[in-house]
């Protein structure tokens, strides 16, 4: 297709090039103008599901709360506290 269209566009090399690059152009224009607001309603794009309700136990979703003083079941494997912490060393 792409060659049909190569050998179909006059005035050489030069009238080529800026017919492609005209192409290209009208082709971005029909989508972004035409195709793409067409299609903007069928897309889930809006489509948000975000409760008032956070499911944290003692939130009442109105601010921020204090981290919980308990360690977390998954321990993180870095630092938190440092930027380069000293490497570890690998478990056989």
């Amino acid at each position: 297709m792409y060659g049909w269209i190569w050998r179909k566009l006059p005035l050489g090399l030069p009238g080529k090039l800026i017919g492609s690059v005209l192409l290209a152009a009208a082709t971005v224009a029909l989508l972004w103008f035409v195709v793409f607001p067409w299609a903007e309603p069928l897309l889930p794009f809006d489509d948000v599901q975000v409760t008032q309700d956070s499911g944290v136990p003692g939130d009442d979703g109105g601010g921020l709360t204090e981290p919980s003083t308990r360690p977390s079941e998954e321990e993180i494997p870095y630092s938190t506290e440092t930027n380069n912490a000293p490497p570890s060393t690998p478990s056989r």
